[in-house]
């Protein structure tokens, strides 16, 4: 299957609408969040997008790497560990607990 099209405004605001959904306690990986928004493959573009998200209405830190590590916050990581385990999400050396 050919790679879809997009222009950057579109994809940001189908990645920020999933996001936006995704409950407090509950997480996403960034795979899983380009594949919901319509643009598989663009995990990578995902994690872009959310490192540069200050928009208090987009819980960016509920969106991590598919391995279950937490990846990069543009708040700093420990301060993503720190509002996920707030929220109810179980952490071990550096993992979230469950299935992503």
């Amino acid at each position: 299957m050919a790679k879809k099209q997009h222009t950057s405004g579109s994809f940001a605001t189908a990645v920020r609408g999933v996001v936006q959904h995704i409950p407090r306690g509950r997480v996403m990986s960034y795979a899983a969040v380009a594949a919901a928004a319509h643009f598989p493959g663009a995990a990578r573009a995902v994690g872009t997008l959310m490192r540069q998200n200050f928009n208090p209405t987009v819980p960016c830190h509920r969106v991590i790497r598919a391995d279950g590590r937490l990846g990069q916050y543009n708040r700093g990581t420990e301060q993503k560990r720190q509002r996920l385990e707030r929220e109810g999400v179980q952490i071990k050396n550096g993992r979230v607990l469950g299935t992503v």
